[in-house]
């Protein structure tokens, strides 16, 4: 299945770095590829997310909360249109290793027209996700670095 993947060092603990994930009324102050998020962060939960693409149009979709695992991994799917079609599964990692962290942000996509869409929309989705990744490195190192 095709992926796409950004990870990063993170100076700072797992749970600033979680308290600045999971903190979806703060992510248009700082988030430039994930504009919004409603909805409860909970197992089951069905979320709306509104993402800002560099490059590329804004897409609202409605996903539905596959894992919450504070303060470790937040993994969800969407689908477009209806399953099968084009359907992604998010994921969003903190790993803990010798004074820092690790995050990671990948999506796998599949369905029938994933090989078709994923070339239109990879790039842009790649910077997206490198410039959310380093927009949360910071906030989370300054809100490490403040408490």
């Amino acid at each position: 299945m095709p992926m796409l993947r950004h990870a990063l060092a993170i100076d700072a603990p797992a749970a600033p770095i979680w308290r600045v994930l999971a903190d979806f009324a703060a992510y248009p102050e700082w988030n430039p590829f994930i504009r919004t998020i409603f909805g409860e962060l909970r197992q089951g939960a069905r979320l709306t997310v509104r993402i800002a693409p560099p490059g590329a149009r804004e897409i609202t979709f409605r996903p539905r909360v596959l894992e919450v695992d504070p303060p470790r991994t937040l993994r969800w799917l969407g689908h477009v249109l209806v399953p099968g079609l084009f359907d992604g599964e998010h994921r969003f990692r903190i790993e803990p290793l010798q004074g820092h962290c690790r995050f990671t942000q990948e999506e796998v996509f599949g369905g029938v027209v994933a090989p078709l869409l994923l070339p239109w929309l990879g790039a842009a989705t790649e910077r997206g996700f490198a410039a959310m990744n380093q927009a949360l490195k910071a906030r989370a190192e300054a809100a490490a670095r403040s408490t």
